[in-house]
C-alpha cells in the first residue's frame, strides 16, 4: 500500500474544495491521484466515490477523500466497498477520532458546510491522526460481516 498517496474525488458542489486540498497536499510532499471531476459542471457524486474507494481497495492509494455537498452521497457510496471505511468528518475531532478509533481510509467532507480553512483543519487532523489498535481493532473486525 502506497501510504504517501491519497486518492481525492469529488461531485460539483466539492469540485473548488477538491481543488484546493490537491494544491495544498501536493505543496505538504504528498502524492495525489485526482479521480475527478474536471470541472464544476454536473455530475454525479457515485462515479468519483467508487473510483476513489477503488483505489483505497486496491492499494492504489494509502487513504482517500471525498467531497460532495453534504458529505453523504459519497460516504454512502464509498462504504458499498468491503475494505474501506468511509467516515463523514465536519469537525478536526471527528476526523482524528475517525482514523484513531474506526481506522478510517476515506473521509468524507461536507462542501457546502465547512470552510477551506476548517476542510484543511479536518483533513490535517485526520493525515496527523494513527489507530490506536486494541479494543477498536476488536470493534473494527466485526465490522465487515
Amino acid at each position: 500500500m502506497n501510504n504517501k498517496t491519497i486518492a481525492l474525488g469529488s461531485d460539483h458542489a466539492g469540485f473548488e474544495l477538491k481543488n484546493d486540498l490537491l494544491v495544498r497536499l501536493i505543496e505538504l510532499g504528498y502524492e495525489l491521484l485526482d479521480m475527478g471531476p474536471d470541472s464544476a459542471d454536473s455530475v454525479d457524486y457515485p462515479d468519483y466515490a467508487h473510483k476513489v474507494a477503488e483505489a483505497v481497495e486496491k492499494g492504489q492509494a494509502g487513504c482517500g477523500i471525498l467531497i460532495c455537498g453534504s458529505g453523504n452521497g459519497v460516504c454512502i457510496t464509498a462504504n458499498k466497498h468491503n475494505s474501506v471505511r468511509a467516515a463523514l468528518c465536519w469537525e478536526p475531532e471527528i476526523s482524528a477520532l475517525a482514523k484513531q478509533h474506526n481506522n478510517a481510509n476515506v473521509i468524507c467532507l461536507p462542501a457546502r458546510f465547512v470552510s477551506q480553512e476548517k476542510a484543511f483543519a479536518i483533513v490535517d487532523a485526520y493525515l496527523g491522526a494513527e489507530f490506536e489498535g486494541g479494543r477498536h481493532q476488536n470493534r473494527v473486525n466485526k465490522i465487515e460481516g
